[in-house]
């Protein structure tokens, strides 16, 4: 009999390769598609973190001067680690808050210069897209991004094959942009979590960063604790 471990593997593989729009549906579905293909995004994250319930937060979009620092109050106060997917055209507007974002411990990645969906971008594009939020990032934080998300979770091989580091998808998305909703925010996290999950937010909507308290008291309450997206895929010990 095939093991379902073997046929959720089977279906990131499979997925990598399909169209942009079954790759963007595809992002928001599946609960194993995190990483990019190759022997490391073969194991789900839950499969990686084994005898860890453990789970990633990561925000999007950012950074915002209004919304961001407030968030970064919170996750000090709850002694969280989050994952932060910066747009490369907003750092200069908020310095201040990525360097705050990075001496609190956090993971910064890149999401791109101005959220365009890179399948549509040209081979040249797409790379300029790629390096110049590196070298925003850099600049702010004296560290170059170590893994990547494309904007609306949207790959196809042309894309990948320029970047050694990885793309994160996720498996919760909490379709925060259209709800704005609190409880709605919440209940869907607490209610779809897993170990091993990554879980979509985005840092620039208030409404999101009303929800996080809720959701890091309902995840602890059912024995999760937190990481960054590279501890989640490459736990120690």
């Amino acid at each position: 009999m095939v093991s379902s471990s073997f046929l959720r593997q089977l279906f990131v593989v499979l997925v990598y390769v399909s169209s942009p729009v079954a790759l963007a549906a595809a992002a928001r579905k599946t609960a194993d598609l995190h990483t990019e293909p190759g022997p490391a995004a073969r194991k789900s994250p839950s499969e990686k973190a084994a005898g860890c319930r453990c789970v990633a937060l990561t925000f999007d979009d950012g950074p915002d001067k209004r919304t961001t620092p407030r968030l970064l109050d919170i996750l000090s106060r709850e002694g969280v680690k989050a994952t932060f997917y910066l747009v490369g055209s907003r750092i200069a507007g908020a310095r201040g808050v990525v360097r705050e974002m990075r001496d609190e411990g956090h993971e910064i990645g890149n999401h791109s210069w101005d959220h365009r969906e890179l399948t549509r971008l040209s081979p040249e594009r797409v790379l300029q897209e790629i390096r110049s939020t590196d070298e925003a990032i850099e600049a702010a934080t004296g560290a170059r991004p170590q893994t990547l998300r494309a904007p609306y979770g949207s790959l196809d091989r042309a894309v990948r094959k320029d970047f050694k580091r990885p793309f994160i998808a996720w498996d919760i998305d909490t379709l925060d942009w259209k709800y704005h909703s609190v409880s709605r925010i919440t209940a869907t996290v607490l209610s779809e979590s897993r170990p091993g999950s990554i879980i979509l937010l985005h840092d620039i909507h208030r409404t999101t960063v009303d929800a996080v308290e809720g959701i890091i008291d309902g995840l602890r309450s059912r024995g999760f604790s937190f990481v960054t997206v590279s501890q989640l895929l490459h736990p120690k010990g």
